[in-house]
């Protein structure tokens, strides 16, 4: 997946302005899977990244008055989607919520066999419980980076991060991610 390209935000924008349904239409159905993505792997529960989108879009519609348009439209929803998903995170952990996650991963599809499939979900599902065990700083660059493909510019519109943090937060990340998943016999090829 790659980021969304932005060339028709501005008049995007003033079409969402001016209320026109088409155009908060056009807006979700090209930012609803990227927004998805990284509820998703910041949340770790399908159910609870698919709710999580719905309030993105929400907040975007109402907030979108205080939207600057000298930033991109995405780094704007993307930054909307990340503190949606911390604001969750935050929230259970307030309320001591458990959840088995395991049973919210979605399955992927392919026309490999049945083992292939096995093996490639039950990496899927290691990776994703790992990302889980990262603090959210440095699960919000590696999603950002490498599940949303984002630039390092972009990630530090989007985090309200100078970009040299983010290459430093992206390579401290990188390494516990890499011990983490070590300590659970992946090792890098």
């Amino acid at each position: 997946m790659s980021v969304v390209n932005d060339e028709l935000s501005p008049a995007l924008v003033m079409r969402l302005r001016a209320h026109d349904g088409n155009a908060f239409g056009q807006l979700v159905k090209c930012y609803e899977r990227p927004m998805f993505n990284v509820a998703y792997r910041m949340l770790g529960n399908a159910a609870e990244a698919a709710d999580a989108t719905q309030n993105v879009f929400l907040k975007v519609f109402e907030h979108l008055d205080s939207y600057d348009t000298k930033y991109r439209l995405f780094s704007w929803i993307y930054r909307i989607a990340m503190n949606e998903s911390i604001d969750r995170l935050e929230q259970h952990k307030r309320t001591d919520a458990v959840t088995d996650r395991e049973e919210d991963v979605p399955l992927t599809s392919g026309a490999r066999g049945p083992e292939e499939l096995a093996r490639n979900d039950q990496m899927h599902d290691l990776i994703q419980a790992t990302l889980m065990e990262l603090s959210e700083d440095y699960r919000a660059v590696i999603v950002l980076r490498h599940f949303s493909e984002c630039s390092y510019e972009q990630m530090a519109e989007i985090l309200h991060i100078p970009e040299k943090t983010v290459k430093s937060r992206l390579y401290s990340a990188r390494q516990v991610l890499r011990e983490k998943l070590g300590k659970r016999g992946v090792t890098a090829a």
